[in-house]
């Protein structure tokens, strides 16, 4: 399979990366809607190729958010509803009018901003080893330390031997994994690793999880030390229309990782014609 088509799109006078693959059409297969992908803080568009190319008939959209990747830097940072309002004018921008929406780690708390925002525009929610913000169950404090600069993408040494602490899971039983990984990374800027820290200050989904209508996937890894799984359990608990998916053995880069076992789940849950339970 060839790679997503990588271009550079004016959105609010910020020139962003942007990544599309156009979905392989099958007989008796309408591929359903768009999938619009939000990455993990400082995580360069490319960190998602993987899963991408393991769904190779989905139209998949991803672009590294200002000061991220190949993006360029934002003037002002931008709150998570100010991100939400960005994808919502590339989206405008590319001619769609609905996706599906998934978003990892950092990138599921501006998921659930964006499902929130802009109702109409997300048909299916996706969220993966993430959690309601800054009311959450925390992982370890010295695991959360670890997440404050951007040092595991500007050192490919520091990468390796902070990896397993870090995402757990599969990177502790297996380090080469992270190899193709850290050849797939782009450093972010500086700025713009801090500008993702604030877009969160204080952000939380908590006390409007419960009005979240779209049909929901909740994903977590097992051994996710980043984010305890615990804080999945409590989002199903939350939003009303959801599925619940534990990860087994899964850290928090599963959908790197373990994705023999995620991109089926995920695959049913986007293609199923039966409405899930309210």
């Amino acid at each position: 399979m060839s790679n997503p088509h990588v271009e550079f799109i004016e959105v609010d006078g910020i020139n962003l990366r942007v990544a599309t693959q156009k979905g392989l059409r099958r007989a008796g297969n309408g591929n359903g809607l768009p999938l619009l992908l939000f990455n993990g803080i400082g995580a360069n568009l490319e960190l998602c190729f993987p899963f991408m190319e393991a769904m190779p008939e989905k139209e998949i959209i991803i672009f590294d958010v200002p000061g991220v990747g190949r993006s360029e830097m934002s003037w002002r940072p931008r709150r998570f509803s100010g991100l939400a309002r960005l994808a919502d004018r590339l989206l405008t921008r590319l001619g769609y009018q609905q996706v599906d929406v998934i978003g990892v780690s950092w990138g599921g708390a501006l998921a659930q901003q964006f499902a929130r925002q802009y109702p109409k525009r997300c048909r299916r929610l996706i969220l993966a080893a993430t959690s309601p913000g800054a009311v959450m169950v925390p992982g370890k404090p010295s695991v959360l330390s670890k997440m404050v600069t951007p040092k595991r993408y500007l050192s490919p040494n520091y990468m390796q031997n902070a990896a397993a602490e870090i995402y757990g899971g599969e990177t502790r039983r297996n380090p080469k994994v992270l190899s193709a990984h850290t050849s797939r990374i782009i450093a972010p800027q500086f700025m713009g690793y801090i500008y993702q820290l604030l877009a969160g200050v204080g952000w939380t989904s908590i006390h409007w999880l419960h009005r979240i209508r779209q049909p929901t996937l909740v994903m977590a890894g097992s051994e996710d030390p980043l984010v305890p799984p615990v804080n999945a359990r409590i989002m199903g608990l939350l939003i009303p229309n959801n599925r619940l998916f534990i990860v087994p053995g899964g850290g928090h880069l599963f959908m790197l990782y373990s994705i023999d076992k995620v991109v089926p789940v995920v695959r049913g849950f986007l293609d199923s014609e039966v409405p899930l339970a309210a």
